[in-house]
């Protein structure tokens, strides 16, 4: 098998403060019952194969008949970041994206091991490009979506995930409507800065697909000699191989973070919803749809002021791409202090049961912000807060803590919540409200429970 280098200290995933996820077998997938499912792959030997196991999660939307794409979430290189790589389709911020847009939401985990090249994984030619098409078949079987094999992608890739993500895009860009490369780049011309790097072919059908650049203001732009300080310098070079050519590309900085992945997720789903929206097939089966290319907004590089692209004074060539208004505001306020707009309260809860003391109930994240925390209340009164507090992490607080590759940290949280001072014999009145990161309180309340009786207890 060929074997393409990657300078791995571009891809490695920097996991501190997340040792004991390091320390955690491969074979710890959470549950995986429909709208889930997994299937899992062994290392191969023949040339040309994926020379290391691997497992693919998907979670399908309930409900949905066909589907029109499949969002993909790719962690980064190292045996932690591989691990982290098993809770990606069960992010409910990104499962609120892939249900508005009928399509599947899929993770891997390559089970790299401690020592061993991530370029054999994370550059898609050594065979996991091939992998991930029979994992489409099979997972389309395995959930009755047949269809899964031939819907258009988005991709998102951290790191190493970023260079497969890549290199996946320029593979098969008929196949890909958006791209969204968090610290990590691939190549498209040769680099004299990694010459070991491999190019992949930058075609006119490639030039179509939207792409954004994402990265820590540390990864090279405020701090000049850190572990990632070449990710600035790679980006420039892509950015500069692929913008004069008329491609669709931007760049974005996360203020907050060097390698983790921070607040970007913020940015990237209204960024990703807007050009699914543009981009997808009515129906399942259709041909994507090319960008709209009177509704663009331009910026420069590193900027923080984008316009129109009819009023734009600058170099083009050198021109940050936005697909559109919307967009383009919310990238403006990402850069100047990560934040974005929401106006919007989340989804209220549902379904919320009473079993003796346990209350359990369901929701969605909120498409915008995520989903921070719940109040309880009881009786009309403040009762409790699910989680009781905050989880570190770099960014936003989430009611599903983050690694630093961006999913869910296990084990996964419940929405439920044991009232330990209910009064024995005395039926209480209970509320569920549920607090998006900009700490918006879902509007509609579920007041009255459904108590389960005796005989169904």
């Amino acid at each position: 098998m060929r074997s393409i280098s990657i300078v791995f200290s571009l891809l490695i995933v920097c996991l501190s403060g997340s040792g004991i996820a390091q320390e955690l077998p491969y074979e710890v997938v959470p549950q995986t019952v429909p709208p889930y499912y997994h299937v899992r792959y062994e290392a191969s030997e023949k040339p040309g194969e994926l020379v290391y196991a691997v497992t693919y999660t998907i979670w399908i939307p309930p409900g949905v008949k066909s589907l029109r794409g499949a969002i993909v979430h790719q962690h980064g290189c190292g045996h932690g970041a591989a691990f982290t790589g098993l809770t990606g389709a069960f992010d409910l911020h990104w499962q609120a994206l892939a249900k508005k847009h009928d399509s599947a939401l899929i993770s891997a985990s390559y089970e790299q091991p401690k020592g061993e090249s991530c370029a054999m994984w994370a550059d898609p030619r050594n065979g996991s490009e091939g992998a991930f098409l029979t994992a489409l078949a099979d997972l389309g079987a395995k959930s009755r979506h047949p269809e899964l094999s031939s819907v258009p992608w988005a991709l998102w890739g951290h790191s190493g995930g970023g260079h497969w993500a890549g290199g996946m895009a320029l593979l098969n860009p008929e196949s890909v409507a958006a791209l969204w490369l968090r610290s990590g780049p691939m190549s498209v011309e040769p680099n004299p800065h990694w010459p070991r790097d491999i190019p992949f072919k930058l075609t006119p059908a490639a030039l179509q697909i939207p792409i954004m650049l994402n990265q820590g203001a540390r990864e090279g732009i405020t701090e000049k000699d850190g572990r990632f300080a070449g990710v600035w310098p790679r980006y420039q070079f892509l950015f500069n191989s692929i913008r004069p050519k008329g491609g669709l590309i931007g760049h974005s900085v996360d203020l907050i973070s060097e390698h983790p992945c921070g607040n970007q997720r913020y940015l990237a789903i209204p960024w990703f919803d807007s050009i699914l929206e543009a981009r997808l097939p009515d129906e399942s089966g259709g041909s994507l749809k090319p960008m709209p290319a009177e509704n663009a907004w331009l910026a420069p590089l590193l900027g923080d002021k984008a316009v129109p692209a009819t009023q734009y004074a600058g170099d083009e060539a050198t021109s940050v791409w936005l697909p559109n208004r919307a967009i383009a505001e919310a990238w403006m306020s990402y850069m100047k202090d990560n934040t974005v707009a929401d106006h919007t309260p989340p989804p209220a809860p549902e379904n919320l049961v009473v079993n003796e003391s346990t209350l359990t109930w369901s929701t969605e994240a909120d498409l915008e912000s995520g989903l921070a925390y719940f109040i309880i209340e009881r009786d009309g009164e403040f009762l409790a807060r699910v989680p009781e507090s905050d989880n570190p992490m770099i960014g936003r607080p989430l009611f599903q803590s983050l690694y630093n590759s961006d999913s869910p940290r296990q084990p996964l949280p419940e929405m439920s919540f044991i009232d330990s001072t209910a009064v024995e014999g005395q039926k209480h009145k209970y509320r569920v409200i549920a607090v998006n990161t900009v700490g918006l309180k879902s509007k509609e309340l579920q007041i009255e429970p459904t108590r389960k009786s005796m005989a169904e207890k």
